[in-house]
């Protein structure tokens, strides 16, 4: 819920440690990228996309996540596809936490058409931004791989945001 705080994430990073959600607050916003796995070509190109855009988004002090519940080996393959050197990666997301944060979660079918075997369980997409005081300000979720945010309209959201002082929205949780 906008406004109200997000589901803890402590998750291991593909290039040592942890990344624990709110023990080191960006200035403006944490941006969590929830992705479906090695499995998904869509994923792949969304992450370079996001990898791209990875000095726009530290300019707004944006700290960067992306986080699947592969586990470290794919998680380590799907970086070094996206040649990720300013977003970090974490992985062994579990699929209770997934549900927290509201993500859907899908059965393996087999093989995609990158001939990569999906996971007998995974979450789909979501991207999350969090503010310092660990409360929502914006959140996506897809039940499939198709129709994500796109990065370039979420660093002008965040401009606007900024410049107005925008509040979250979608906070009203009362009688209708």
């Amino acid at each position: 819920m906008p406004r109200q705080s997000v589901p803890g994430l402590d998750v291991l990073t593909v290039h040592g440690g942890r990344f624990v959600l709110g023990e080191r607050p960006a200035e403006r916003f944490d941006m969590v990228v929830f992705y479906r796995g090695l499995h998904c070509p869509i994923c792949a190109k969304y992450l370079l996309e996001l990898e791209r855009l990875a000095p726009e988004f530290q300019k707004r002090c944006v700290e960067l996540i992306a986080v699947s519940s592969d586990g470290e080996e794919r998680a380590r393959k799907m970086a070094e596809k996206v040649g990720a050197s300013l977003v970090r990666f974490g992985y062994g997301l579990s699929l209770e936490a997934a549900r927290q944060w509201g993500l859907y979660i899908s059965a393996g079918r087999g093989a995609t058409s990158i001939g990569i075997e999906e996971p007998a369980l995974f979450s789909e997409p979501g991207v999350f931004l969090v503010k310092p005081d660990g409360t929502l300000y914006y959140g996506s979720t897809q039940t499939m791989p198709f129709a994500r945010p796109a990065f370039q309209d979420l660093l002008g959201a965040i401009d606007f945001a900024i410049a107005k002082d925008y509040p979250a929205r979608g906070e009203y949780a009362g009688a209708v």
